[in-house]
């Protein structure tokens, strides 16, 4: 079938399975290109990993540092006369480079969330690794099933305390409107912990640790953001900020853990970036096309593949070890905070008007951006022609 962008509200509701294809070796070429990754290669478990960072980061240890890796999403497989969601064409391109590669693969379509994937990818591999050296967290979902009291927690985009009016984007439009983000309940805050903080990010450690899969030197990271001033009311000291705190918290209890294997947990902080979270954000959406504009004029701006290069290249396996910041955090949102980069979003967000967003703002980008995690708008890519939309893989679901 031809396959066409159909965008309702904050997604799309197709995917290209070229397109996606295409995505994921640019990515590829990209990692290529700086040549290997001098750090200990080792073998992988991503979870989140069918999509942006999470995506970014299993092609980056995979084709920089020669790991062989293994993938946990959770997506939704094609139908007669439907697409698959753009994760799964990700993993099945991805797949199809690294067994070409003569690189180990395993991917897993299963909701990360519960005991039985944590069991099904545990067993996997104490058959085929016995250990693992990494575990990159980079999971995103705006629901969790507890698996301990069994009850499903939803996180929220609300602000703490009062609420906050502020400006945001139509991008599909271009139309910049006011929008009033209402104050958290409590149990908005709890449900946000549950579903966005380092509790499941502790059990996938827990359960490798009780199964005896956690290698020498085992290193555990999870991704999260902070944001600048700008954004804090809705992000830092939002239902959010308030998850990525408990995320923080986690990180030293991980570490407790980890002690005995000479073992580390971190968290990378980064940057602010149109991924199928983000766009659904209120105030960001805004935040991140005004951003887009002030990081490309300075020439500052990454991508998530990018990112995540930079993450391995020179922050994480640098001269002197893993750069942290005071908090033991790494920043690879350092380019996103530069005072000058701020300074420019600030004015600009002040300034920016339905009239007058298309001069001051990268609009076409943030779209363009949003289109290619689906697919869309790749060049080398023919979108008149006819597609198979059912492609096979050797996921385990």
């Amino acid at each position: 079938m031809v396959v066409l962008p159909k965008i309702k509200g904050f997604i799309c509701t197709t995917a290209h399975p070229l397109g996606c294809a295409q995505n994921v070796l640019d990515q590829i070429k990209l990692v290529q290109s700086g040549g290997p990754i001098k750090g200990k290669s080792g073998k992988a478990l991503i979870i989140g990993s069918s999509n942006g960072f999470g995506l970014s980061t299993r092609i980056t240890l995979a084709f920089g540092l020669n790991c062989p890796t293994m993938g946990v999403f959770y997506e939704k497989p094609p139908s007669p006369g439907r697409t698959a969601t753009a994760g799964y064409y990700n993993t099945v391109a991805l797949e199809a480079e690294l067994n070409k590669a003569g690189l180990f693969a395993q991917s897993f379509n299963l909701d990360a969330f519960t005991s039985n994937a944590k069991e099904r990818v545990i067993s996997e591999i104490k058959e085929k690794w016995g250990q693992v050296d990494y575990l990159i967290y980079s999971l995103a979902a705006p629901r969790r099933t507890d698996p301990i009291d069994g009850q499903t927690y939803k996180s929220a985009l609300k602000t703490q305390g009062e609420s906050l009016t502020s400006k945001t984007i139509n991008s599909q439009t271009g139309e910049i409107y006011q929008i009033t983000i209402p104050a958290a309940e409590p149990e908005d805050i709890l449900g946000t912990i549950k579903v966005m903080g380092g509790e499941d990010w502790k059990l996938w450690v827990e359960a490798l640790q009780a199964a005896n899969c956690l290698a020498p030197e085992f290193v555990t990271m999870a991704y999260s953001y902070v944001g600048p001033e700008l954004t804090q009311q809705i992000y830092r000291k939002g239902c959010i900020g308030e998850a990525k705190k408990h995320l923080e918290a986690t990180t030293r209890e991980l570490n407790q853990i980890l002690a005995p294997y000479k073992g580390k947990a971190y968290i990378s902080v980064n940057k602010a970036l149109v991924t199928l979270s983000s766009a659904a954000i209120p105030v960001m959406s805004l935040y991140i096309t005004l951003l887009y504009k002030a990081m490309r004029d300075l020439k500052l701006h990454e991508g998530c593949i990018e990112q995540i290069i930079r993450l391995f290249r020179t922050k994480f396996f640098g001269a002197t070890g893993p750069e942290l910041d005071g908090e033991g955090l790494i920043r690879m949102d350092d380019w996103e905070l530069q005072p000058e980069v701020q300074k420019v979003v600030e004015k600009l967000f002040a300034d920016v008007t339905t009239e007058n967003v298309n001069s001051i703002a990268s609009v076409a980008d943030f779209n363009n951006e949003f289109l290619r995690l689906f697919g869309f708008g790749i060049k080398g890519v023919d979108y008149d022609a006819d597609v198979n939309i059912e492609p096979e893989n050797s996921f385990i679901s």
